[in-house]
């Protein structure tokens, strides 16, 4: 079943599967990188420090074996004795173990950085079960890491070997060198043989950062069915889409019937279309179409019409041009300046003829060849 599972997993992880994961802790760690990071830098700390710690550390051992007839029998003096010491061999190495907890802490930010999680901190008692401990030995990931300690260990013994043949005669003539200069070399020496430890243990992190990177991967591989249900998560189902659709248009009317009211003329089909315009000639330098509609929205635009005192102008060339051509907040079109400054004209004139009580004026007549673009026919 988890073959099968796996030969499902053809899919590139997300970036949302990567993130959570991150915030489960599964990020690519390699403790072969680490291992030589905290090799070289001992090594590094040994070779160049060690003639400074070799100093502090036999500076403790002499006052600690320097101890008078009646403070060696003292218990309250071989406790003072023994904090000193303590504090000098801890200030002596200090340089040494700043620069191991350094690297311990700076290589794992190397390959998958920084990352804290609180769910990797969990107790998971399906570890503790026996088969699956087994099943995860006898894995193919299992397999690998068997063969990765194997390669490490070969490695790493062949350097051993080859450095104690190396410096056999320089371990041995340390016994007939004055004490601060044996112990000065041999740091150097020990230094020297981590740095070379350190240098195969980067050779076996060359192989294994690709593997690591590649395990972290694969194991977050998703099938196609898991990225169409993330898809749809992200986006939302079709229904909820299609809800909040319908009211963001309902919100649009509502937006839009508010401004009927304002509108200085509604050009109508006379029942199909209707378009209602606005102009102020301080603000604006052509009419806008505040507000448009086809069959029951139309209707409702002349009934606002109606209601607020709004005039209504049958035209339908006009009405069918404007609602074909502008969108709701468009200016009108510059080919219709003329036109509709008729109709303006018309509508200015009704308006002072109704102030005075007299007769309404002939509305204008619109061709539907005063409407075309240019470069139609």
């Amino acid at each position: 079943m988890a073959d099968q599972d796996d030969a499902e997993r053809t899919e590139s992880p997300t970036q949302k599967r990567l993130d959570d994961a991150r915030k489960k802790g599964q990020v690519p760690r390699s403790r072969d990188l680490s291992t030589a990071a905290v090799t070289l830098a001992g090594g590094l700390g040994l070779y160049g420090l060690g003639r400074a710690v070799g100093d502090g550390l036999l500076q403790m051992m002499r006052v600690g074996l320097t101890l008078s007839g009646p403070d060696a029998v003292d218990p309250d003096q071989m406790g003072i004795a023994l904090a000193s010491a303590v504090s000098r061999s801890a200030l002596a190495l200090a340089p040494i173990l700043g620069l191991l907890v350094a690297a311990a802490t700076i290589a794992p930010l190397a390959l998958g950085g920084w990352n804290f999680s609180l769910e990797a901190l969990q107790p998971r008692f399906d570890r503790l079960n026996p088969v699956t401990g087994l099943q995860r030995v006898f894995s193919a990931k299992g397999l690998v890491e068997l063969l990765k300690s194997l390669a490490r260990f070969l490695v790493v013994a062949v350097v051993a070997i080859a450095l104690l043949r190396h410096q056999f005669r320089e371990f041995s003539e340390l016994s007939s060198q004055p004490v601060e200069v044996g112990i000065t070399h041999a740091m150097q020496m020990v230094g020297a043989a981590f740095l070379t430890l350190g240098g195969a243990l980067v050779a076996i992190a060359m192989v294994d950062v690709p593997i690591v990177l590649w395990q972290h991967y694969r194991s977050l591989r998703m099938t196609r069915q898991e990225i169409r249900d993330e898809s749809k998560e992200a986006e939302g189902s079709p229904e909820i889409k299609g809800r909040i659709r319908r009211m963001q248009q309902q919100l649009s009317r509502r937006r839009m019937m508010e401004q009927v009211p304002t509108a200085d003329v509604v050009v109508t089909n006379p029942t199909h279309y209707a378009v209602a315009l606005k102009y102020d000639e301080g603000r604006m330098r052509a009419p806008v179409v505040v507000a448009k509609g086809a069959d029951l929205i139309a209707a409702r635009i002349r009934e606002l019409a109606s209601e607020n005192g709004v005039p209504l102008v049958e035209a339908p060339p006009l009405a069918r041009a404007l609602h074909a051509g502008c969108e709701l907040g468009d200016e009108i079109p510059a080919q219709m300046y003329a036109v509709v400054a008729q109709l303006l004209t018309y509508v200015y004139q009704l308006r002072a003829a109704r102030r005075t009580g007299a007769s309404d004026p002939t509305p204008p007549s619109f061709d539907a060849g005063q409407l075309k673009t240019p470069g139609e026919t």
